[in-house]
């Protein structure tokens, strides 16, 4: 049975993470990639404003316009190694904000 889009996406006891099914529908849920989206775009505003001097600034300034341009088809990309992410498979859907940055920025600077 697939949840609906409110419902939340955790691991079900005595499971401590996500199943893969459930990894696969966080994955597709709208929600939660307007989430990832939102955390996108707060990484994007702060990468902007950091100081040329930081290291990789120029490739992150990149990701970062590109997440302006575009900030759906970044979640879309970024979601699946979010999901992965040990604090996701841990929490699922009912990851807090601040943890759901966290993780955003650990797998987007992962990739760079």
């Amino acid at each position: 049975m697939t949840p609906s889009p409110n419902d939340p996406i955790v691991p079900i006891p005595p499971a401590t993470t996500l199943s893969y099914q459930q990894s696969n529908y966080l994955m597709s849920n709208l929600n939660f990639q307007g989430r990832v989206k939102v955390s996108c775009l707060m990484y994007a505003q702060t990468i902007a404003l950091e100081p040329t001097s930081t290291p990789a600034h120029n490739t992150r300034l990149r990701w970062a316009n590109s997440v302006y341009q575009n900030p759906m088809q970044v979640a879309t990309q970024i979601t699946p190694p979010v999901v992965t992410n040990p604090n996701v498979q841990q929490e699922g859907s009912a990851i807090s904000d601040e943890g759901l940055q966290a993780v955003v920025q650990v797998e987007v600077d992962s990739l760079m």
